[in-house]
């Protein structure tokens, strides 16, 4: 059962951390128009696909900040607590720091909660909008960067490989095709090509300079021709995947196209692994960064307010850097996709029992 104190400190902190949110998305809505004006002008942009990308956009980078408008928010009215002695007024009825603790893990667990529906429901379809419209219309050469087309290997079944040097989106064209079937570890066939291209009404492909050999052992077989059209257990959009379409797939669905790529060896095996284990991570980074928040802000300094603020900008941009260093470093290296995700959380989590120990004291 809820008493008042315990009412009065959830009302506050949930509140709070709603007014944050309504008060820097218009912000970084305002700055992202700024930037980006000149170029959907010059790309004639309907304004019904502007407004649905700013839809977007408010749920991506709503999701994508949440911990850092939920620490602000939480460090910004303790430290009003503190400066007003009601901390101190709390705290010498007999209630103990813990006690106090409470609203604030209920509030973080409802905020978890939230988040979690969130990047389960709402942000893979936001983040397929925003994405989409910037590489369509912001972003460089458009649908030619949005693909990884470039040098892309993958295994397409147990014994199947394929490779090709470059995709052309527009074309449906992939240049300098092969394709390798094993038997055990004895090659069976190899089919080469200059080019192949999706045929989207026939369902199937042309082959243009095909070769195929066959390995055999009496002496290998070669069949050729200038064109060939075919059937494979693949299409060119497994082949050459959108770059951030991980980030576009609810839950059940990201997990199996993980085991899709698993099994093809996927190059970016990693990339897909960070978004999947960043949904579980940053919801349980709530409750670390409130711990903190409180810790920190429920004493009441010489600096007021402006002293918490100041610790709680620099934690916060300091898990931001970690949880992006990491992120960067689980995809572009060897390191468990899984442990550089939640060190951010390890190493905030120490020092939120840390600071929690200290505090108490």
């Amino acid at each position: 059962m809820l008493k008042i104190i315990d009412k009065y400190i959830l009302k506050r902190y949930l509140v709070t951390f709603s007014v944050m949110l309504l008060m820097f998305i218009p912000i970084g809505i305002v700055i992202d128009v700024s930037e980006k004006v000149n170029r959907m002008i010059e790309n004639k942009v309907p304004f019904k696909e502007i407004a649905l990308y700013y839809l977007d956009f408010t749920i991506y980078f709503a999701n994508l900040l949440f911990p850092i408008f939920l620490f602000l928010s939480v460090i910004w009215f303790t430290s009003k607590l503190a400066n007003n002695t009601e901390i101190i007024a709390i705290l010498s009825s007999g209630i103990s720091f813990s006690r106090f603790m409470r609203p604030y893990i209920i509030g973080a667990t409802i905020v978890s909660i939230f988040a979690l529906i969130m990047s389960i429901f709402l942000v893979p379809s936001a983040s397929a909008g925003f994405k989409s419209f910037r590489y369509k219309y912001l972003i460089g050469n458009g649908q030619n960067e949005v693909r990884d087309n470039s040098d892309v290997f993958r295994q397409i079944s147990k014994d199947e490989y394929i490779f090709v040097s470059n995709f052309n989106e527009i074309s449906k064209t992939a240049f300098n095709f092969s394709m390798e079937k094993f038997e055990g570890d004895q090659l069976k066939y190899k089919l080469i090509a200059s080019r192949i291209k999706w045929n989207e009404k026939e369902k199937n492909y042309s082959l243009f300079n095909y070769t195929k050999r066959k390995v055999g052992a009496m002496g290998d077989i070669i069949e050729s021709a200038e064109k060939k059209d075919t059937v494979f257990n693949f299409d060119l959009e497994d082949l050459t995947p959108v770059v951030y379409i991980a980030e576009t797939l609810p839950l059940n669905e990201l997990h199996k196209f993980i085991d899709k790529e698993k099994a093809r060896g996927s190059s970016n095996i990693n990339t897909y692994l960070v978004v999947l284990y960043k949904k579980y991570s940053i919801p349980v980074s709530a409750f670390i960064l409130t711990i903190i928040a409180v810790a920190v802000s429920a004493m009441k300094r010489r600096g007021g307010m402006g002293a918490n603020l100041a610790i709680g900008i620099v934690l916060a941009f300091a898990f931001v850097f970690l949880d992006k260093v990491f992120g960067v470093l689980a995809e572009k290296s060897t390191a468990p996709p899984l442990l550089a995700v939640w060190t951010p959380n390890i190493v905030f989590g120490i020092l939120a029992l840390y600071l929690l120990r200290n505090a108490k004291r």
